[in-house]
């Protein structure tokens, strides 16, 4: 893991503090150990609800996020450094309010980077019914996000379908979306778990890549989040007004 830098021309904006809740000793039972330390134990952290950041991004206008996505992609030559040349990059549709994706696929095109989006599903069904949740990535051929030909899942996201899939593991990077994200690189998603699923071998083996980058608007940054043991941390965070490594 890299140390914790920030870049030098950074903004520092105000982080949002999650509720802090200590146990109720009236729901423990007196006769265990645990009951009689209540006062020392470690206090549950509560996520900040999703809607809280949802709401603040449907109020911006699309100038706003057009704007702020600029900014983003200024810090784009920190992660460059870390890339090989034609390196493949994992990208996805701002579908929901999220810091416009097309300045990613601006930078990967003018560096003759490879972008990739995701597919939800194209490994079928589980016993359950439900689509896998490992992901996989196709390339883009057009210059335009608003221009590559989609369907839509029933999960609401856009999403391109072609022969010519690619594993997370054969990506250098992936540009995670999330909802908020801490200052440790905890991830809170939109809860259907895909990008975890799909990168938890790979953070589980210790793998070098692909890079997994958030890409987000400040106000989703927040000191801390409760992280779950199937979660996977993110290696790098870029905001309008910064870069972060993990």
């Amino acid at each position: 893991m890299h140390s914790k830098t920030m870049h030098s021309e950074t903004m520092h904006p105000k982080l949002i503090r999650p509720e802090q809740n200590n146990f109720d000793s009236n729901n423990l039972d007196p006769n265990n150990s645990d009951s009689k330390n209540t006062e020392t134990s470690e206090p549950v952290i509560s996520n900040p609800p999703r809607r809280h950041f949802t709401r603040q991004r449907r109020q911006l206008t699309d100038g706003e996020r057009r704007q702020l996505a600029q900014s983003a992609s200024l810090h784009l030559t920190k992660l460059q450094q870390r890339l090989p040349t034609h390196a493949r990059i994992g990208l996805y549709y701002d579908c929901f309010g999220e810091l416009p994706t097309q300045p990613l696929l601006d930078w990967c095109q003018r560096l003759g980077y490879l972008p990739y989006l995701p597919v939800v599903g194209s490994l079928g069904r589980t016993s359950n019914g439900n689509d896998d949740k490992h992901l996989r990535f196709v390339p883009v051929y057009h210059s335009k996000l608003v221009n590559v030909p989609t369907r839509i899942h029933q999960l609401g996201m856009k999403q391109n379908h072609s022969r010519a899939l690619l594993w997370a593991s054969e990506l250098d990077v992936i540009i995670c979306p999330l909802v908020a994200v801490d200052l440790n690189g905890n991830r809170m998603g939109m809860g259907g778990g895909f990008y975890d699923t799909t990168l938890g071998n790979s953070y589980r083996s210790g793998a070098s890549r692909p890079l997994k980058i958030g890409w987000c608007y400040d106000f989703q940054v927040v000191e801390k989040l409760a992280r779950q043991p199937w979660d996977v941390p993110l290696d790098g965070l870029i905001t309008p007004s910064g870069i972060r490594w993990f």
